[in-house]
């Protein structure tokens, strides 16, 4: 009698992402690929329960084909997209730009099958790097050269 009760929960314990109502929305939304609504739904918990980011929904986009998230950093800050996708999927010139369209600030998700996601801050077109933060010297190459002697 143990045996079939803990079978049980360990079904419903390793089924609750299937059925979370989020994943059911995803879905709705995009029934096709299991491994991009996956990375959304990795995505979702990332940044609703580890980053605390707010207001984060589900949009589904025609052109690309996948689920979309639109989500705020904090209150009152802009909304974002994030671009979920998994760490093997290859990424074409055209999905980049129809996601730099849609005017919102872009982040590509990338999520590894051990469940690792990494943010990409994405633009349109190139943008300098910010210089690093520190207290970092600049010192000169010539500085530290030894003149040579001559004999």
């Amino acid at each position: 009698m143990w045996a079939a009760s803990d079978r049980t929960e360990e079904s419903n314990t390793a089924n609750w992402i299937l059925q979370h109502p989020v994943f059911q929305q995803m879905k709705d939304l995009q029934d096709r690929d299991s491994e991009q609504l996956h990375a959304a739904f990795l995505a979702y918990m990332d940044l609703t329960e580890v980053r605390r980011w707010t207001d984060v929904s589900c949009v589904r986009s025609p052109e690309l084909q996948l689920v979309l998230l639109e989500a705020k950093e904090k209150d009152g800050a802009p909304a974002h997209t994030v671009l979920p996708l998994p760490s093997h999927r290859s990424l074409s010139h055209r999905s980049v730009r129809h996601a730099l369209d849609r005017g919102l600030p872009v982040l590509l998700c990338a999520v590894a099958s051990d469940s690792t996601l990494v943010y990409q801050r994405m633009t349109d077109g190139l943008v300098t790097p910010d210089p690093p933060a520190g207290p970092f010297q600049d010192v000169g190459r010539r500085q530290h050269r030894k003149r040579r002697q001559k004999c």
